[in-house]
């Protein structure tokens, strides 16, 4: 059973008493959970060949009407948020710095329904090393991380520093991530591809990035129309998208077909829900 799936089990008790009503808001807990998730992967970094470190501080920002209706709970909520990070790390096989904390906070150029993730990596006595381990902060550590937006491009904001920096490629070094800059771009620069979905972004930042109704796609997609797994988005120069033998199956740019080459600005709509698939060199 996947680590989302868990999640909502634990949740199904809060949810049918006291959260019954606090959760008919746009934004639901299993939304948070995936973007802590993609948190998680998009900010891990590469130590040495036993050690990847991600983020253990999350800050959730929500619309002023969702954080009213969430804040009252946000002690329970962040709870519940803090172990489902603990259980993908441990999944993973990540490595955090302190303890895992998730708050909620007011964002008042959010409409209601959208949100934005945050962390840091922060060092703490209290290490919550899903191996047990109680790694030593290195210098620096504390306050590095990458802060951005759930879904959103990353933007660097300094993160913990590696022991050594070896080429890339070579052991404790990550390899360049995909969806790098393709023929003829300019060096340097790296092509940022994302997908929005009713107002809310997704960075694509792996090689194939699963759409669907399941907690185990990669971005899930709340929709009666959209099959478990519907389609996946491949990185590539082109990038395209495929259909996964789903029962609607996919209109990419108003034609109905099981695969196709993906622009910036292409329309794809699985079920009722229209996904838009941008790109950017930067």
């Amino acid at each position: 059973m996947g680590v989302l799936k868990r999640f909502e089990q634990r949740l199904e008790g809060l949810v049918n008493g006291t959260f019954a009503k606090v959760f008919k808001s746009e934004v639901q807990p299993v939304e948070i959970a995936g973007a802590l998730q993609r948190e998680c992967d998009n900010n891990a970094t590469i130590w040495n060949r036993d050690r990847t470190v991600v983020p253990n501080d999350f800050i959730v920002e929500l619309s002023a009407p969702d954080f009213e209706r969430l804040s009252p709970y946000s002690g329970q909520l962040g709870d519940e948020l803090s172990g489902m990070v603990r259980d993908y790390a441990k999944q993973q096989r990540y490595t955090f710095m302190g303890t895992i904390k998730v708050h909620l906070e007011k964002a008042d150029d959010l409409d209601t329904g959208l949100y934005r993730v945050r962390s840091r990596t922060l060092a703490s006595s209290e290490s919550q090393d899903p191996q047990g381990q109680q790694p030593a902060a290195p210098r620096g550590a504390a306050g590095g991380g990458i802060t951005h937006g759930a879904g959103y491009p990353a933007q660097p904001a300094g993160p913990p520093p590696m022991p050594a920096s070896p080429p890339p490629g070579a052991p404790g070094r990550p390899a360049p991530r995909a969806g790098g800059p393709g023929p003829g771009a300019v060096p340097g620069t790296q092509t940022r591809r994302w997908i929005e979905i009713n107002g809310t972004r997704h960075q694509i930042s792996r090689p194939t990035l699963v759409l669907g109704r399941s907690t185990e796609a990669d971005v899930r997609i709340d929709d009666p129309g959209v099959s478990r797994r519907h389609c996946e988005i491949r990185v590539g120069t082109p990038a395209t998208i495929q259909d996964l033998g789903s029962t609607n199956g996919i209109v990419v740019d108003g034609q109905h077909t099981t695969r196709a080459t993906l622009r910036d600005g292409s329309r794809v709509v699985v079920g009722s829900t229209t996904i838009v698939y941008r790109q950017a060199e930067g």
